[in-house]
C-alpha cells in the first residue's frame, strides 16, 4: 500500500504540486505569526506565552458591605457552598470570607465544559430557596476568563505634545474617565471578558448624619436610609384626559445636585417638615477603598483587561490596542498654568505581547538554525546542494501542516507546544536525510539509461518501511505522556500533541512531497542550454529584489552564487576543485547566517570573531565525522581485522 501511494504521487506531479500549493495556503492562514495574507483570510492558532494549568474552576463573588467576616461566613458563605455542593461534575467547593465580601471557587472536574459549568451554577444561583441570604444580598457569577486571563495593565495620564507627563488632573476625574469612558469602550473589544478598573477615587453622595439632631427632631436612623433611598427615584401615574388629550402622569425624583439631596424630606416634628439638611451634612466624598496602584512612587488610575477563555490572547491584544488608538482623540485635554497642553494617554505597562512574539521566535530561530545546520552538514558531507535543499524543504511544510492540526484539535500555540516542534526537527530532519542519501546512493549506482523516476521510487520504497517504524516507535513512546492528568497533563499534552503532529506530518512529506521534488532535482541536467540562462537570469533578479526589499545580506549571498555558478566551469578548466566554487559560497554563507542567529561568543564580540568560532567548530565537528566515514568503510573491508588461527 505504501509503495501504491508513493508511486500514485511520483507520477502525478500535478497532483503534488497542488497538495502542497493547498497546504502552504492552508498551514500560512493558520499560523500564530501574524502573516499579513492579503485577500487570503486568516485563521490563526490561539498563542499565548504559557500554557493555562489552574483548576477548571467559577467564582462566585458575593458582597455584603459593613459586615465583618464572621457575619458573612455564617450567613452568605456557609449557605451558598453547601447549596452549590449538588451541580453536577464539582470536584470540590473552597471558600474564603472577608469584611463585606465573600469569594466562593468551584472545582470541576477537567472533563467538563467551561461554559457548560458556568450555566449549571447560574442555573443553581436562580433556584436558590427564599430566605437563604439576606435580603440585600445579591451573589455574581466571575467573568468567564482563567488566572492567565489579564494580558493587558494600562495607566491614564496626562501628557502634553511631546510625550511628557504633565500632571494636572485629580485622581477623581481619572477614576471617572476610566470607568465611564475608557472602560466601556475597551469592553466592547471581541475577546475581552471584563475591564477593571484600579486606582483612584470613585466618586459618591455622603451624608453624615448628627446623632444630636436625630434626637432632638426624634427621628431615627433607618428612617434617614429611607428618605435618602428614595429620593433619588421617578414613579409613574396614571393618564389624565383633558379637552380629550390625554396626558401622561410621571413624578421625576432624579437627583440633579446635592441640593435636591439636602431637601429630601425625612419626617415631621411639630407639623414641620425635616429635610436631610436637617439632621445630616450631605457632600460629595471618595468611597472607600482597600488599595491604590502606583507608579514610581506616584499614585495612579488605570485598568486590567481581562481576556474571555478560548480566545486568541494575542488578537485580543492587537485589538485592544487598535481600540485605545480610535479612542485617544477623544479624551479629555486642558491648558495647564504653564500654558501647556495636558492631554489624557491610555499609557501600558504590562502588556503580554512581548513575552508571546518572544515565544514564537523561539521557533522561528530553531527553525533557521536547523535549516543551516542542515544545508551545511548536507553539502559538506556529500558534497551535493540538490539534497540541502529537499531536506531543507521538508522543514517549513511540515511546520505549517503543525499549525493547522493545532488550530483544529484545539491546541494552543505556548512555549511548551512549541518546544514539542522543536524537540522534533532533529527526527524531521533525519527522515529527509535518509530518504535523499539513499536516493543520492541510488542514482549513483543506477546506469545512464535507468529513469530518474524509477531511481526515486526504488531508494523510496527500499528506505519507506524503516522511516515508519521509526517514527512510530517515537509516537508511542510519548503514549505515557498523553495518559498525565491535572496540571501535569494541562502542562505537557501540548508537547505531546505538536510533537506528535510534526513527526506525522514529516512523515507525509517524506513519502508524499519529498519524492517528487527530488524527481525534478536529482535530474542530471534540470535546465538545459537557453533554459539553464533563463533560469539564472531569474535568480539574479531575485537576488537583487531580495536585496532591495527584504534582507540585504541573502539578496547578496543569491547573488554570489548565480556568479559563482558561472564562473565555475571556467575556472575548472585550470583548476578542477574550482567546479565546487558554488557549493564553497553556499558554505560561507550558511556560516554567516548561522553565525548572525547564534551569536555565541555574545554580541560584545565582533560578527567576524563569532563566525571564526563557528567554523572552527563546524569544521571540528564535520571533520570528526567525515575521518569516522572514511575509517568505517576501512573497517569493513575484508582482511581489515585479524583472522584467529585457531577458530
Amino acid at each position: 500500500m505504501v509503495n501504491g501511494f508513493i508511486r500514485f504521487f511520483l507520477k502525478n506531479p500535478l497532483v503534488t504540486a497542488l497538495l502542497v500549493l493547498g497546504m502552504l495556503m492552508w498551514g500560512a492562514a493558520t499560523a500564530p505569526f501574524g502573516w499579513h495574507l492579503g485577500g487570503l483570510p486568516s485563521d490563526p492558532v490561539p498563542v499565548d506565552a504559557i500554557p493555562d494549568i489552574g483548576e477548571n474552576q467559577q467564582i462566585v463573588v458575593t458582597e455584603w458591605p459593613g459586615r465583618s467576616p464572621q457575619d458573612v461566613e455564617d450567613q452568605v458563605t456557609y449557605p451558598l457552598t453547601t447549596s452549590l455542593l449538588g451541580i453536577p461534575g464539582v470536584r470540590t467547593v473552597r471558600s474564603s470570607s472577608m469584611f463585606g465580601l465573600s469569594s466562593i471557587y468551584i472545582i470541576f472536574d477537567e472533563g467538563v465544559e467551561f461554559y457548560w459549568s458556568r450555566s449549571r451554577v447560574l442555573e443553581k444561583l436562580n433556584a436558590l430557596p427564599a430566605g437563604l441570604l439576606p435580603e440585600d444580598v445579591s451573589p455574581a457569577l466571575g467573568p468567564d476568563a482563567t488566572a492567565l486571563g489579564q494580558v493587558f495593565w494600562y495607566t491614564i495620564e496626562g501628557r502634553d505634545s511631546s510625550g511628557a507627563t504633565t500632571g494636572g488632573w485629580d485622581l477623581n476625574e481619572l477614576r471617572t474617565i476610566q470607568d465611564f469612558q475608557v472602560r466601556y469602550a475597551l469592553n466592547a473589544v471581541p475577546g475581552v471578558s471584563e475591564v477593571a478598573s484600579i486606582g483612584g477615587f470613585v466618586q459618591e453622595y455622603q451624608v453624615d448624619v448628627d446623632p444630636d439632631a436625630l434626637k432632638v427632631y426624634g427621628i431615627g436612623l433607618m428612617q434617614v436610609a429611607d428618605a435618602v433611598k428614595h429620593a433619588n427615584l421617578d414613579v409613574g401615574a396614571r393618564t389624565l384626559e383633558i379637552n380629550q388629550a390625554e396626558y401622561l402622569v410621571r413624578g421625576s425624583g432624579y437627583l440633579h445636585s446635592l441640593d435636591d439631596l439636602r431637601n429630601s424630606v425625612v419626617g415631621a416634628h411639630d407639623g414641620v417638615p425635616v429635610r436631610v439638611r436637617d439632621v445630616a451634612r450631605v457632600t460629595l466624598g471618595p468611597a472607600p477603598r482597600r488599595g491604590v496602584l502606583d507608579k514610581e512612587g506616584a499614585e495612579v488610575v488605570g485598568g486590567v483587561v481581562v481576556a474571555r477563555y478560548g480566545s486568541n490572547p494575542l488578537a485580543v491584544i492587537d485589538q485592544v490596542k487598535a481600540r485605545i488608538a480610535e479612542i485617544a482623540p477623544g479624551l479629555p485635554k486642558r491648558v495647564l498654568p504653564d500654558g501647556r497642553t495636558s492631554r489624557l494617554t491610555i499609557v501600558p505597562f504590562y502588556d503580554r505581547t512581548r513575552l508571546i512574539h518572544e515565544t514564537l521566535g523561539t521557533l522561528e530561530e530553531a527553525l533557521s538554525l536547523e535549516v543551516l545546520i542542515t544545508i551545511l552538514v548536507v553539502v559538506v558531507m556529500l558534497l551535493d546542494l540538490r539534497s540541502s535543499l529537499v531536506i531543507a524543504a521538508l522543514l517549513p511544510l511540515a511546520v505549517l501542516m503543525v499549525f493547522v492540526a493545532m488550530r483544529y484539535t484545539g491546541v494552543d500555540a505556548n512555549i511548551v507546544a512549541l518546544s514539542g516542534i522543536v524537540i522534533a526537527i532533529g527526527t524531521m530532519v533525519d527522515l529527509g536525510i535518509v530518504l535523499s542519501e539513499n536516493i543520492v546512493r541510488h542514482k549513483r549506482e543506477a546506469g545512464p539509461d535507468v529513469p530518474i523516476g524509477e531511481v526515486v521510487y526504488t531508494a523510496a520504497v527500499e528506505v519507506a518501511p524503516a522511516i515508519i517504524t521509526s517514527v512510530s516507535t517515537t509516537i508511542v513512546g510519548f503514549i505515557p505522556v498523553f495518559a498525565l492528568q491535572a496540571a501535569e497533563g494541562k502542562l505537557f499534552h501540548p508537547l505531546a500533541f505538536t510533537k506528535t503532529y510534526a513527526l506525522v506530518a514529516a512523515l507525509l512529506v517524506a513519502l508524499v512531497v519529498l519524492p517528487t521534488l527530488a524527481r525534478l532535482v536529482f535530474r542530471d541536467r534540470v535546465f538545459k542550454g537557453r533554459h539553464r540562462w533563463i533560469m539564472r537570469a531569474l535568480m539574479g533578479a531575485a537576488a537583487l529584489t531580495i536585496a532591495l526589499k527584504l534582507d540585504l545580506s541573502v539578496g547578496l549571498a543569491l547573488g554570489l552564487y548565480v556568479l559563482a555558478s558561472l564562473a565555475a566551469p571556467r575556472l575548472a578548466r585550470w583548476w578542477s576543485p574550482a567546479r565546487h566554487l558554488p557549493l564553497a559560497v553556499v558554505i560561507i554563507t550558511a556560516l554567516f547566517l548561522l553565525t548572525h542567529l547564534w551569536l555565541p561568543l555574545g554580541a560584545d564580540r565582533s560578527l567576524f570573531t563569532n563566525m571564526f568560532f563557528v567554523g572552527i567548530l563546524v569544521g571540528v565537528v564535520l571533520g570528526g565525522l567525515l575521518l569516522l566515514q572514511w575509517r568505517y568503510r576501512l573497517i569493513l573491508q575484508p582482511g581489515a581485522w585479524p583472522t584467529n588461527a585457531r577458530s
